[in-house]
């Protein structure tokens, strides 16, 4: 199937490693031109050539730390001036850390949602404009599966995804008449660098060995394993399509049915 993205100008923010450097790849792979973020200069540059290299399109690396209002408006313009025009902005930087209430500082729930929420504000204060300007708009913000699975473990993630999630929705309502739609994607837990340091967090704070704790994750799923960062990204490249346009306000989980099966065995209890 075409997705009809070739020439399509999409910004990715996050896009040096992990699930964004998976979906800016899949999506050059798809014919789009790419504007991608992260803090790490050397990565992201590095992450660019590497794309540009596989699939031939240009992908520009704009350093940008998003819990900075001026770096957030700066990539949108610089990405912008680069591309000429913001056909998909993909929300992906960031990421809140896991634990229980007692081992949480006050430092954990700012980054939590200062990145992972509030990274998105910035960056959607600056993009919408220019996405109003042109008549359209495709808005896809990965958030994760957190926020409609309540968990102990995970409430600061839960907290900054529950926040995304009702934005993406209220979004859809304003800006429908704009010609710019918003989709959610909530992944579970996905195979990436920070999956061993998630591991490392339950282990502590659950008590358990990090064996022990490798294998929760995967137990509370029916598919039996954690998703690979290309399947989250070829969903995202799906939704971002214009044969897509149509699918809005709306959310979509991709965690091999455990958002499901957790409330199920609530149900049952």
């Amino acid at each position: 199937m075409d997705l009809q993205l070739t020439n399509k100008k999409v910004l990715v923010t996050g896009g040096s490693q992990g699930i964004g450097k998976a979906i800016a790849f899949t999506l050059a792979s798809q014919g789009a031109d790419v504007a991608i973020c992260s803090r790490n200069k050397e990565s992201l540059e590095q992450a660019a050539a590497e794309i540009t290299k596989k699939t031939g399109r240009k992908v520009v690396a704009i350093a940008a730390d998003l819990t900075k209002v001026a770096d957030a408006e700066n990539f949108v313009k610089q990405a912008h001036d680069a591309l000429g025009s913001i056909d998909i902005l993909i929300n992906n930087a960031g990421s809140a850390p896991g634990g229980v209430i007692e081992t949480l500082t006050e430092d954990d729930w700012e980054l939590a949602l200062q990145l992972k929420f509030m990274g998105y504000v910035r960056c959607l204060r600056y993009a919408l404009p220019i996405m109003v300007k042109q008549g359209h708009g495709r808005v896809v913000n990965l958030i994760g599966n957190d926020g409609v699975k309540p968990s102990y473990w995970e409430i600061a993630p839960g907290a900054a995804n529950a926040a995304g999630q009702n934005l993406t929705k209220s979004l859809a309502g304003q800006y429908g008449k704009n010609g710019i739609s918003f989709v959610a994607v909530n992944p579970g837990p996905v195979r990436t660098e920070r999956w061993s340091g998630l591991v490392g967090a339950m282990a502590r704070d659950m008590k358990l060995s990090y064996e022990d704790a490798d294998k929760l994750a995967p137990s509370s799923i029916p598919m039996g394993r954690i998703a690979e960062a290309e399947e989250v990204a070829n969903l995202v490249a799906m939704m971002a399509s214009p044969l897509m346009h149509y699918v809005t306000g709306t959310m979509i989980e991709i965690d091999g049915g455990q958002e499901k099966s957790l409330m199920d065995r609530s149900r049952d209890r």
